[in-house]
């Protein structure tokens, strides 16, 4: 019996002001919808932060909170292995994007902030990839009931490769309009669900594909991720 599943909608950004009427259809298409058709950009300084400061007072004995007990440990997504090769980079991206367990405590938006976290340094993409991560990922109403069944989910990874249009793009586009470093890996693979029904373990297996955009060297020393396709209508 197959595991619930979840649908999903993306809402793919408008095309960037920077295309030029002279550039190509194809590159409209491909870097324009994705919303990457910006020069080398520096990232912006982080605002100054106040840091807290403890009460110089301390409370008396039996008084104010308890101390948290410190072998209970809160539960976190790992986060994604950073790399300045493209393609390994790209693989942990899509190793990340489809792996979770709803038994663990944690909720979609966790998963969400681990990808986020090697989004574009520019904070330009951010907005964009939160909308991608999102339609990969259960609702919070769909999350509830996957859990009910312990439901958790990886990806076997079966090809990575750089697509055609995106390649012809880069051949087309003006000096400057795509920041240098910056390149599509398309994945292909299958999404494995494990769960529970009635007691009894049962699986299920899909097969996707979809395309990272992800940014590198010389632009950065390490990979970072900018946006990702609409899940099974990749680049090809």
């Amino acid at each position: 019996m197959k595991l619930p599943e979840f649908s999903t909608a993306f809402s793919r950004p408008k095309l960037l002001a920077a295309l030029t009427a002279g550039v190509a259809l194809l590159l409209l298409v491909v870097v324009g919808i994705y919303g990457l058709a910006a020069g080398p950009r520096q990232p912006e300084s982080p605002a100054p932060t106040t840091a807290h400061t403890a009460d110089p007072t301390p409370s008396p004995p039996g008084e104010g909170t308890e101390e948290p007990d410190s072998d209970v440990r809160q539960p976190v997504v790992p986060p994604v292995e950073r790399s300045a090769d493209p393609e390994t980079f790209a693989r942990n991206v899509a190793t990340a994007l489809f792996e979770w367990d709803t038994a663990s405590g944690l909720m979609p938006l966790d998963y969400t902030s681990a990808l986020l976290d090697v989004g574009d340094p520019t904070g330009a993409e951010q907005a964009g990839l939160a909308s991608d991560v999102a339609t990969y990922l259960p609702t919070r109403e769909a999350w509830t009931q996957l859990r009910q069944h312990s439901t958790s989910q990886h990806l076997s990874i079966d090809e990575v490769y750089v697509p055609r249009p995106w390649e012809d793009a880069l051949a087309q586009a003006q000096p400057g309009q795509i920041t240098e470093g910056t390149v599509a890996y398309t994945i292909t693979g299958t999404r494995h669900r494990d769960g529970t029904w009635n007691d009894e373990p049962v699986t299920s297996e899909h097969e996707v594909s979809f395309t990272v955009f992800i940014v590198c060297a010389p632009a950065y020393e390490t990979c970072h991720l900018l946006r990702l396709s609409e899940l099974d209508n990749p680049l090809t």
